[in-house]
């Protein structure tokens, strides 16, 4: 398996909105993806006099999610939106309703996985299970080109440690590599500007070392408990724990969904979206800006290009058709924008016909959700993800599992299969997550 491992800079914060008030937070959500009418006014406890924030900053977008169940709106976006955009609009809300919104206590770091060679189903397990036996809380969003875990921002260092440790792979020092000690202890292990590229037979570094990085999402268990000691113990505590915390899968009647990309402006790229995802034909994704191999950073094997914002390389089409399903409260929206990946969207099959041509990949499929409603876990907990991917990538056959995809919210969670698989699939949680008596 050839895996890159690369941090995006920034820190993340999770944020749950029931249903009921989507419509009074749509504004705060549209802000967010809208260009800036006027500079954001500086978080709480900053001079206002020099500090300007602009919310589409090359700096402040390296990674947003916003995401729409038939469980909650869940936002996934930088630190600094989080008290200038939202926590005002909660700030309004009378003391009943405002205690209903959740945003996560601790800061989060993000990493994209962009792998070759390996089913979903393998790659979900594989990324998500040693760091659930070191105790790490995760959150896993599967994109139509990469994966994205977003890790607390103080569990960074532990992370590259685990996955360092992990059958024998090594980092390599390059470039002023990955051995630095920045004040955070975490500088030299990765940023957008360096990557970690992950073999067989261990780690590669390239590019230059770079303080902090950041963003990334998935389900958790809360550590009050040694972590577990292997994968079986780890699936056996994750069931424990849904079935204690009431936690029962289900699937939304006739809810089918498509997962694809969004068409990116041809005049800057060259040709828009790929068609492929995952290494098939992607032609805009990882080119430089010159249209060459690799970056200006020394970055190989997988080459990446540079641009200021999403916004930037939208195609018109897509970005209203954004707005103007976020606006209609959809049944099922996940919408993902990230720095070097192209937009990527996992939707409601009713809204294919209102994005049109806009949308690369395969409109005509379809995909169910089964849903995990977590609310009665806390941001922290860790081994949801890794725990319920591994179960059924062990009792499903390589075949079933093989498509197998996962989609972190900030108190759900969603396994995405085929409609044949989903039933397989359902076969397998129900009986463990059924109450006794």
């Amino acid at each position: 398996m050839n895996a890159q491992i690369t941090f995006l800079d920034g820190t993340l914060s999770l944020i749950h909105i029931p249903l009921p008030l989507y419509s009074t937070f749509l504004q705060p959500i549209l802000q967010i993806l809208l260009p800036p009418s006027q500079p954001l006014p500086s978080p709480p406890g900053r001079d206002s006099s020099t500090t300007t924030i602009h919310h589409h900053h090359q700096d402040e977008t390296t990674f947003l999610n916003i995401s729409i169940t038939p469980l909650e709106c869940s936002i996934v976006c930088p630190s600094s939106w989080a008290s200038t955009v939202f926590e005002p609009a909660i700030a309004r809300l009378p003391k009943d309703q405002a205690k209903t919104i959740s945003i996560s206590k601790d800061a989060y770091a993000v990493f994209s996985v962009i792998s070759a060679g390996m089913d979903a189903g393998s790659r979900v397990v594989d990324l998500t299970c040693p760091l659930a036996l070191a105790g790490i809380p995760i959150f896993f969003i599967t994109t139509y080109y990469s994966d994205f875990l977003l890790v607390p921002t103080k569990d960074r260092r532990a992370v590259v440690e685990t996955l360092r440790a992990k059958g024998g792979f090594v980092f390599v020092e390059e470039d002023g590599g990955l051995e630095g000690g920045g004040e955070n202890g975490f500088d030299g292990y990765g940023s957008r500007r360096g990557s970690v590229t992950m073999t067989a037979g261990g780690y590669h570094t390239r590019g230059s070392s770079g303080s902090g990085g950041l963003s990334g999402m998935l389900s958790p268990i809360m550590p009050t408990t040694p972590p577990p000691s292997d994968a079986g113990e780890l699936q056996l505590k994750t069931f424990e724990t849904l079935k204690r915390r009431n936690v029962v899968p289900f699937v939304e009647p006739g809810l089918r969904l498509v997962h694809c990309s969004g068409r990116e402006k041809t005049s800057i790229h060259g040709g828009g979206g790929g068609e492929g995802g995952r290494g098939h034909g992607h032609s805009t994704g990882y080119g430089g800006e010159d249209g060459g191999g690799g970056d200006a950073n020394g970055g190989g094997y997988y080459p990446r290009r540079r641009r200021n914002s999403w916004i930037d390389t939208v195609d018109t089409k897509l970005y209203t058709s954004i707005i103007s399903a976020l606006v209609s409260q959809p049944r099922f929206l996940s919408v993902t924008l990230a720095q070097d990946d192209p937009p990527s969207l996992l939707l409601d099959k009713a809204l294919v016909d209102l994005f049109g041509d806009s949308l690369v990949g395969p409109t005509e499929g379809t995909l169910v959700p089964i849903f995990l409603d977590l609310v009665n876990l806390p941001f922290e907990a860790t081994g949801i993800v890794s725990g319920v991917a591994g179960r059924l990538v062990k009792d499903m056959s390589m075949e079933e599992s093989a498509e197998l995809s996962y989609l972190s919210t900030a108190r759900a969670g969603a396994v995405i299969l085929s409609c044949e698989q989903a039933v397989t699939a359902l076969g397998i949680l129900e009986p463990l997550l059924k109450k006794q008596g």
